[in-house]
């Protein structure tokens, strides 16, 4: 193997390409990326960066020590095709790069209302989008949130805070219902609630309102909210439409195993854009989380190139975190619709505990933390030895 492109110049890819260095591959590394931006953090966007306490500068993932990684980077650059019989990857200006394996890292895209929107509607998936957002949070503006997920959840946290009127949109009856389950989520609407920020829950969008520039957002029920700004975080897809056509599994992202591996030889998946198969769950599950993205290369790489990736447990364990009004929420595992929720710390009510998801048998399957740092990571340490024990 004398050559390797990475399709993709995000966390996933850079993680990659430091991997293949790592474990002694000395050949070619082309890196594609469709942004122009070198690779940054993704996490602060809805949070320190929109709040203006971080710079561009402080997003930056690279460092002075990338340099020796001597990869060849194609930025603003986007794949249109893999061509799997010569791992050929083609770009849209024409160029066809040839190597012995890709990784394919291309990440996830943030999901649009339908139809065009006027001016004051944003998403926020990159930083362009957290630009174009930031110049448009200014104090005294009507915010309208629409989608309860944790994008959503942060960018209210962030606008109350810089003194926005927000009201939040949600589908479900609590949020974050989806991810957390209704008990926590109604902790997340009271510290929504605290902050002032309007939650209008059980009801969808039926449309934006304005022409050149947003004015309102029309609710299912019928109602209209003042609008200078909308935020919609409805989730993600991932950006693997180009890869139609290569042979490869294609099922809400690129289908691959617990290694990366897909169904095509020398070809690894990564980061956002894989649906991998979970030693946790059992199952198939994509990942939108930046320890995934960090975690998961290193053992694509090894795979790549035949050495074994032994993880430490917990890394085999889901794991994300939101930063919300002041508060640090770590969730770790597995939540299923069955599972109950058990207070073993803390109160809710004091915005600081300690909660276990138990499976009908009564076994722990995940864990969330509401600012308990040092109980919440011994708890996903234990998921993790209960993943060893049951291996």
């Amino acid at each position: 193997m004398r050559a390797v492109t990475v399709v993709g110049g995000s966390l996933a890819g850079l993680t990659a390409t430091r991997a293949l260095r790592d474990q002694g591959f000395d050949g070619r590394i082309v890196v594609v990326g469709d942004e122009l931006h070198t690779p940054y953090d993704r996490p602060p966007l809805s949070k320190e960066f929109l709040a203006g306490t971080q710079s561009v500068d402080d997003l930056a993932l690279t460092t002075p020590e990338d340099t020796e990684l001597a990869a060849e980077w194609r930025l603003g650059r986007r794949a249109t095709a893999l061509d799997a019989a010569e791992r050929t990857v083609v770009l849209d200006d024409g160029e066809r790069i040839v190597a012995d394996a890709v990784v394919l890292a291309t990440g996830a895209r943030a999901r649009p209302l339908p139809g065009p929107m006027p001016a004051g509607v944003h998403v926020l998936r990159t930083l362009d989008d957290a630009v174009a957002l930031r110049a448009d949070l200014v104090p005294g503006a009507r915010l309208v949130v629409v989608g309860a997920g944790f994008i959503g959840s942060e960018v209210a946290s962030t606008a109350a805070g810089l003194g926005l009127d927000v009201d939040f949109v949600a589908n479900g009856a609590v949020p974050l219902e989806r991810a957390l389950g209704a008990d926590v989520g109604r902790f997340c609407a009271g510290l929504h609630a605290a902050a002032g920020v309007r939650l209008h829950t059980g009801c969808g969008v039926a449309g934006v309102v304005g022409s050149d520039r947003v004015t309102a957002v029309r609710l299912t029920d019928g109602r209209e909210l003042p609008a200078d700004v909308v935020v919609v975080g409805i989730g993600a897809l991932p950006n693997v439409e180009w890869l139609a056509g290569s042979g490869l599994a294609l099922d809400d992202g690129v289908v691959t195993d617990s290694a990366g591996a897909t169904s095509l030889p020398s070809v690894v998946a990564v980061g956002d854009c894989a649906n991998s198969h979970r030693s946790y769950t059992g199952g198939m599950l994509r990942l939108e989380h930046w320890t995934n993205a960090v975690q998961q290369p290193v053992g694509a790489v090894a795979a790549l190139l035949g050495r074994v990736h032994t993880p430490a447990p917990h890394h085999e364990v889901p794991y994300f975190w939101s930063d919300q009004y002041g508060h640090r929420v770590q969730f770790a595992g597995h939540r299923t619709p069955d599972c109950q929720v058990e207070i073993v710390e803390g109160d809710p009510a004091a915005a600081d505990f300690l909660a276990l998801y138990l499976d009908p048998s009564g076994s722990p399957v995940a864990v969330l933390g509401v600012d308990r740092a040092r109980s919440f990571g011994r708890m996903r340490r234990r998921l993790g030895d209960r993943l060893t024990v049951a291996t």
